[in-house]
């Protein structure tokens, strides 16, 4: 954490003074290195320099001496300071009485000063923030240390945090307030039990009220009762390798908890889902490892077979994310490689039905030439409408997946092969000869694919994403990283037209005609308006349950404000 903690007092003879300073230096970036021989005399130097700093602070002490009492000062002007090193990152920790660059010397000055005079919260004592751009902002906690010899019985301290970055350290309130207190407790017991203790041996309430008033004697009760010390407050012999031990701790600690994360714009509907996706696997099992636990509890039985289908079910319809680089043998690299396999015209009917939310089935004997297809093909659509079963030994029903895999000798149901909402690509073997081995990349020298669909619907016209996509899936100009950046634009215009008409069809509820008007504003109609229709439709499945919650609740909220008005 780029900041630093002080510890300062508010000395009756010379006001806000600064008792202690831990800050972080870190471990300089590594230069290249420089041709020619190595000087030996370079690493003293570089250690005389990394010295330099404490030398310079213990001088700066020693010069300011004359105007320091005791209850000013922390370490003797010879004391070197502590050091701490963190071994994981190199940042080494220093603590003196002042800062070691002059810089921030004065940065810590005006800080103390504020936080001992004009920036003191309600009661004098409670944490408070201030700070600008040019001085660096501030975390300040002021509080008591009881004394016997004080006036009023106590002493005045603080302990600021300083840093030049104000959102982290607004961010960081919780934490630091949390553990400054802990801190300030500490010492606050500890010196309240040597008042106690000396007040047992002498009153001084009673002493004070006994003796004689005398405007000569006061100045000079005044200068001794000022000269106490922090550590003769607390008795705390190793005090300030203490406060050294928490100062250092809090630094490395505040600046671990909170890391930064570059994000371009708001997150996408698909890293949405992704996010949902997770929380749930995540919850269920949670629940699975509960439910097992319960089990246990009561001594039942569990059926390993019925488990096991279970969890081999649940994984089938876990949609398989992998990297094509992981699949073995033939496969699919890209939208415009399966469209020069296919060719142009049966890639435009199975993409035209991918579009339009109806089930693609693949039937085949080889389970990696499949999933590749599938890893190509989700490429479409929003993660949300994606539902894959990569490969089964029976079939499944429409509304389970949209994506199905089968063995060769799955027969289709009779409903599914007549259905106009489905389509089967059949992966069959090519017979040959005795001729020389091919490459896994000609994938026509092994293979032949025969689309079949019930749909009598032309595919040619629409829908304008399709059209579109195809223009850049044709122009050989463009690389394939290219294409999948234009996709993904594609995507998300489509997509900002989902939402736009499911806030106005689903949660504002206007009729036929409106919702007439608002696609001709988004562009959908024309030419293969009925595909654009159901495409824009079926992508509404797809949407997040957080955007969807989130427009309901706009919209009740819009309702309670109008039905009661201020």
């Amino acid at each position: 954490m780029n900041a630093l903690v002080a510890l300062c007092h508010f000395c009756e003879l010379h006001g806000p003074r600064t008792l202690f300073c831990t800050e972080a230096v870190h471990p300089p970036s590594p230069s290249p290195p420089q041709p020619g021989p190595a000087i030996p005399g370079d690493r003293d130097r570089e250690a005389d320099r990394e010295g330099e700093g404490l030398t310079m602070r213990a001088n700066s002490s020693a010069t300011q001496g004359a105007d320091m009492c005791e209850g000013c000062r922390s370490l003797p002007a010879s004391h070197p300071g502590f050091v701490s090193v963190d071994g994981e990152t190199g940042i080494r920790y220093l603590s003196h009485q002042h800062p070691r660059q002059p810089q921030l010397f004065s940065v810590v000055r005006q800080a103390c000063v504020r936080s001992l005079s004009c920036e003191v919260c309600p009661g004098r004592e409670g944490p408070i923030f201030f700070g600008d751009e040019q001085h660096g902002f501030v975390f300040s906690h002021t509080f008591f240390i009881k004394d016997s010899l004080a006036r009023g019985f106590q002493r005045w301290y603080s302990i600021v945090v300083v840093a030049m970055d104000r959102i982290y350290l607004i961010n960081s309130w919780p934490f630091l307030l949390r553990h400054l207190r802990l801190t300030i407790q500490s010492l606050q017991n500890t010196a309240l039990k040597v008042f106690d203790s000396e007040q047992c041996v002498c009153p001084q309430r009673a002493v004070r009220m006994n003796s004689a008033f005398s405007p000569a004697v006061f100045p000079h009760q005044r200068s001794g009762n000022a000269a106490r010390s922090l550590t003769s407050l607390t008795q705390h012999p190793n005090l300030w390798a203490s406060l050294h031990s928490s100062f250092s701790w809090l630094l490395k600690a505040c600046g671990s908890r909170l890391t930064e994360k570059l994000l371009e714009g708001a997150p996408t509907e698909d890293t949405l889902v992704l996010i949902e996706r997770q929380t749930g696997k995540m919850n269920a099992l949670k629940q699975e490892e509960e439910m097992s636990g319960w089990d246990g509890a009561e001594g039942g039985v569990s059926n390993p077979q019925s488990s096991q289908s279970e969890s081999v079910q649940a994984k089938d319809f876990q949609f398989d994310d992998g990297r094509q680089e992981d699949i073995l043998g033939p496969k699919f690299k890209s939208l415009r490689h399966l469209r020069q396999v296919l060719g142009a015209s049966d890639f435009r009917q199975l993409a035209w039905h991918v579009l339009m939310g109806n089930q693609v089935i693949w039937r085949g004997a080889d389970p990696g030439l499949i999933q590749s297809a599938f890893n190509v093909l989700k490429a479409l659509l929003p993660v949300g409408c994606v539902r894959a079963v990569p490969y089964s030994p029976h079939y499944e029903e429409a509304y389970r997946c949209n994506f199905l895999g089968l063995s060769p000798d799955v027969p289709i149901p009779a409903h599914v092969s007549s259905s106009e909402f489905s389509v089967l690509v059949d992966v069959l073997n090519v017979e040959r000869g005795c001729v020389n081995p091919v490459s896994d990349d000609d994938i026509l020298s092994l293979y032949h694919f025969n689309i079949s669909s019930a749909n009598t619907q032309a595919t040619d016209r629409g829908p304008t994403l399709l059209n579109k996509m195809e223009v850049a899936l044709s122009n050989e100009n463009l690389s394939v990283e290219v294409v999948s950046l234009c996709l993904l634009c594609l995507k998300e215009e489509w997509m900002n037209k989902v939402k736009v008409l499911f806030k106005f069809s689903k949660v504002d509820g206007r009729g036929k005609e409106d919702t007439q008007k608002v696609l001709a504003l988004l562009g959908a109609t024309g030419p293969g308006e009925e595909d654009n229709v159901r495409l824009l439709k079926f992508w509404m499945t797809g949407l997040s349950k957080l955007y969807k919650s989130h427009l309901m609740t706009a919209v009740r909220v819009g309702e309670r404000t109008l039905s009661h008005p201020p």
